[in-house]
């Protein structure tokens, strides 16, 4: 199909659905999986050197991580979609407002996320679960990781307005190079300058800052806006925007910190009462969220890969190239969601003996939980391209709704009420049933819309029809 006038230099409007997909998804996946290997890595390098409480420190420390990710993804998908929005709609003003505003507030966030977590850090990390062994790892971890939270907001949120803009290969370098910076200090400082936690830590904040430099030098170059001063004065009506449509993404991170705290507290207290102590469920279940990170970061990476090309499309109304894009994402990421599936049944203890070693009890335990909780893996593909899916199109009110379903709606209450009955094992088999519930939600839904996209796109093809006929 050969480009319009609308959108003849931006190849969002008219190169094929599938090679769009693979050149955004591509380095989508790439910048989430980055994100998921500071924690892998750091776990991995602690484990070795530290041992098992390093590791439930870091398990104590996550929510803290995916807090950040959540306020980047309200940020950042939230300016990048109205900003997809805006340029397919050939909106060139608002959509550099969008982006300057979504800059605005990430640096506003971020500074104040410091800012909370320095004043209130023991406080918060018992409450996260942390018992009296783990606390001073947990301490020392967070007290410096805590130094790269704005730059890791900024540079996640910017990394997103790049993607929109039309350049993934930037977006994906910035995060790899401070991911590779990480890779390299972490046995460095950890082994050969004996500084534990601290040098694990240290390792994570300089990678954040050298990626999110990177990510500010491509704030003066975007291709399809020109920013001004103008673009970074706050406007209500843009924000409210940007906080609507990214609020899908950001509630899903959410739902996982949530759940993550609650979790926590759940095996401390439910492992205490079991011959596996609290510390081994701790531990185990912080390494197997972990590796679910890899996972997920490929999904997610799928998923962000389709929003500026449905949200482009949507704009122009080519609605059938908005159906293709998300049916082929959803393809994809159910079938590696099914390579995931194998992975995690076959090869349980070989993953989990990549992040150091422990006793026999530590190593059943550990097996039991990866091979049941992550039973129903391969149907996971579904709720975050769906999610992510409705905010690109301005549905943000659905996108949230379904970002909720499997954390919020479903598996929060079952790692509540399962333990009750079953004890330590009841969190175990919340997992599975929270994946299928929301797994049949999120189709419902899809298979809806796909309805309505074929719907107007038969109107918008009689209407050229009828337009035709009248003039010939």
């Amino acid at each position: 199909m050969k480009p319009t006038s609308i959108d003849a230099d931006n190849p969002l409007g008219y190169q094929k659905e599938s090679k769009l997909l693979i050149n955004f998804a591509i380095p989508c996946i790439i910048s989430m999986l980055v994100t998921a290997l500071y924690n892998i890595v750091d776990q991995i390098f602690i484990g070795q050197g530290v041992g098992m409480l390093g590791n439930a420190a870091t398990n104590i420390a996550f929510p803290l991580s995916t807090t950040c990710t959540a306020i980047s993804l309200l940020l950042g998908i939230g300016g990048a979609s109205n900003f997809s929005l805006e340029l397919g709609a050939g909106n060139d003003k608002k959509a550099s407002k969008s982006a300057g505003n979504a800059m605005m507030l990430m640096a506003v966030f971020g500074l104040s996320l410091f800012i909370i977590v320095v004043l209130f850090l023991t406080p918060m990390l018992k409450f996260f679960g942390a018992t009296e062994d783990v606390l001073p790892y947990a301490q020392t971890y967070t007290r410096i990781t805590s130094i790269g939270f704005p730059f890791l907001i900024a540079n996640t949120g910017i990394s997103k307005l790049i993607l929109a803009d039309g350049s993934p290969r930037y977006s994906m370098t910035s995060m790899l190079v401070g991911a590779i910076v990480n890779t390299i200090l972490d046995p460095i400082l950890i082994f050969v300058f004996d500084m534990g936690m601290a040098g694990a830590a240290i390792a994570t904040i300089t990678g954040q800052i050298i990626s999110f430099c990177i990510s500010l030098r491509y704030v003066f170059h975007f291709k399809h806006i020109r920013l001004t001063k103008d673009s970074f004065r706050l406007d209500l009506r843009h924000c409210q925007k940007i906080f609507a449509l990214g609020a899908s993404a950001c509630f899903n991170q959410i739902a996982m910190t949530i759940v993550q705290i609650v979790m926590n507290n759940t095996l401390s207290h439910y492992g205490a009462l079991s011959s596996y102590g609290s510390e081994i469920p701790l531990a185990c279940a912080g390494i197997i969220a972990k590796v679910n990170m890899v996972f997920m970061a490929i999904v997610i990476g799928i998923s962000q890969g389709t929003q500026p090309i449905v949200g482009f499309n949507y704009g122009a109304r080519k609605y059938g190239r908005v159906k293709k894009t998300f049916l082929l994402a959803v393809g994809t990421a159910t079938a590696l969601s099914f390579v995931a599936f194998l992975c995690f049944q076959l090869f349980p203890r070989q993953i989990i003996s990549i992040f150091g070693q422990g006793s026999d009890m530590y190593f059943t335990f550990a097996e039991r939980y990866f091979k049941i909780y992550m039973f129903l893996t391969l149907a996971n593909g579904i709720q975050p391209v769906s999610s992510n899916f409705f905010t690109s199109i301005g549905k943000s009110r659905l996108g949230v709704f379904m970002s909720l379903t499997r954390q919020i709606i479903f598996l929060l209450p079952l790692i509540v009420i399962f333990p009750l009955f079953m004890g330590i094992d009841g969190v175990m088999y919340a997992g599975p049933i929270a994946d299928a519930a929301a797994a049949v939600v999120c189709v419902f839904f899809s298979v809806r819309e796909m309805k309505e996209l074929n719907a107007k796109q038969k109107e918008i093809s009689g209407g050229s029809g009828a337009a035709a006929t009248i003039t010939g």
